[in-house]
């Protein structure tokens, strides 16, 4: 009864799972369909869900009445008798325990079964927890690679403007070339005109000695601002180093997440993993009560120690039961061979076989061992309801811990977007200023490390709070 029962209830959670799974998304590569993976190749779901077909056999052992016992015995020579030669005996006996100690040790092992059964759960919603938070971090690492990469983007961008204020005139570019040639061929004045270095004679210089004066420090300012347009382009490039080598990092990571996520799902290490464009917040709304409410009555863990409180309880019984005498009955059956010669007084009882009904009786009349054996399944009792109550106030104390952590990573969430959109603005205006040359580079880039740094912080915050989600899934031992 009670195997068909835990059947249905698993046929049945494996029906809503699976339901819920198609209805989740249908889509081949996606969280359900790699949920539904794991849960069918993992091997130690599998080993925990053999040991629960396992335990559920022995159900009908628990149930069933002890062997009937069959003794045989020759005479190796025939012993005479007073009806005849005896030549071999043959019993048949049958024991039956004390009545009910075969329904409790039926009911003892039925709440084994319980225990194997939430086992399994315990087992399937902490691969389901490994599997979502892997697959989290995935998503969180190929959003920090699309971060990164849009931020090499921006500083490409950069680099192209530095470049352009390095090659403009103002910025030092050709008038810097202009400026050199006409620094390596000097002019020299000779009598009233001014000689060239080819020793030809030009007309007198107009330039009065305050404009020469003048295109000195144009000259120097110049050089000035070449040096400093060609320092901002190795700068960038020394920032975008720095992305790379990040970059590098995270697909490194990536490699490493998207074996362990394999594993969880029993296949080739070195395949793909496929997780969305964009890693979006998980919608997840909670009440206290009705949270605390479910985890009472359907974390595994707690429906684990009470099938085996009860089991302890179904044993105390049985020990008891036990602990009464034990009837047998059966049927003893001697061979007797006819007697040769003699007197004919006991003719019509000559050779006659012999069939004597028997019953059997055990006195259990050493009690201390059937005693301490009920004290120590009542022990055993108490020990698991008062792990019972502990591991209830300890499921409480997570489920707080995790709810504040999901509202501390939802602050986060908040927050960073917020910065983020600030620093963007921050930096648009700053990209502006540093094309006319009202801003230094230093906090240009100083502006766009934040706002790379606010968007990887955000994604972190979004998988952080999506496992926080998990984790009280987990708990109330819910999929989705």
């Amino acid at each position: 009864m009670m195997k068909n029962k835990n059947l249905k209830r698993f046929l049945s959670g494996g029906l809503v799972m699976i339901l819920t799974l198609t209805g989740y998304a249908q889509q081949t590569d996606s969280l359900s369909h790699y949920l539904e993976t794991a849960v069918r190749n993992n091997p130690l779901i599998n080993a925990d869900f053999a040991s629960y077909k396992a335990s559920m056999e022995k159900v009908t052992q628990a149930g069933a009445y002890p062997d009937p016992e069959l003794e045989i015995g020759f005479f190796l020579k025939p012993m005479e008798v007073v009806n005849g030669k005896q030549i071999a005996d043959f019993t048949l006996m049958q024991m039956f325990p004390w009545f009910g100690t075969r329904s409790a040790a039926q009911n003892e092992a039925t709440e084994m079964t319980k225990m194997a059964y939430e086992k399994f759960r315990e087992s399937r919603n902490d691969l389901f927890y490994q599997v979502k938070s892997q697959w989290y971090q995935l998503s969180n690492l190929r959003e920090q690679r699309k971060n990164t990469q849009a931020h090499l983007v921006l500083l490409n961008q950069l680099e192209q403007l530095a470049l352009t204020r390095f090659s403009s005139p103002t910025g030092g570019g050709n008038s810097q070339r202009s400026f050199s040639s006409a620094a390596q061929q000097p002019a020299t004045i000779v009598g009233g005109g001014m000689q060239s270095m080819g020793g030809g004679t030009t007309q007198e210089s107009s330039v009065p000695p305050a404009t020469n004066s003048m295109n000195s420090m144009q000259a120097s300012s110049m050089s000035s601002g070449t040096s400093s347009s060609l320092s901002d382009v190795l700068r960038i490039q020394l920032e975008k180093k720095e992305l790379e080598n990040k970059l590098g990092t995270i697909l490194s990571d990536t490699k490493a997440a998207e074996a362990r996520f394999n594993a969880l799902l029993n296949r080739p290490q070195q395949l793909s993993v496929t997780v969305p464009d964009s890693l979006q917040q998980v919608l997840f709304s909670t009440d206290d009560r009705a949270m605390l409410d479910t985890i009472t009555t359907q974390n595994p863990m707690l429906a684990m120690l009470e099938a085996e409180g009860n089991a302890y309880e179904a044993k105390r019984v049985m020990d008891k039961r036990m602990s009464y005498p034990m009837f047998g009955i059966g049927l003893q059956y001697s061979l007797i061979g006819k007697k040769t010669g003699g007197t004919d007084t006991m003719a019509a009882m000559n050779g006659n076989d012999m069939i004597m009904p028997m019953v059997k009786i055990t006195l259990p009349i050493f009690r201390r061992k059937y005693n301490a054996q009920q004290r120590e399944s009542q022990f055993n009792y108490q020990s698991r309801r008062m792990k019972y109550d502990d591991t209830v106030n300890k499921l409480q104390a997570e489920y707080t811990g995790l709810k504040q952590q999901l509202e501390d990573a939802s602050r986060k969430v908040t927050l960073y977007t917020e910065q983020y959109t600030l620093s963007q603005s921050i930096y648009q205006v700053m990209v502006r200023s540093f094309s006319a040359g009202n801003t230094s580079l230093t906090d240009v880039i100083a502006v766009e490390r934040q706002m790379l740094d606010y968007n990887l912080r955000k994604s972190e915050s979004i998988a952080s709070y999506n496992t926080m989600v998990a984790g009280i899934q987990k708990l109330v031992s819910t999929t989705f």
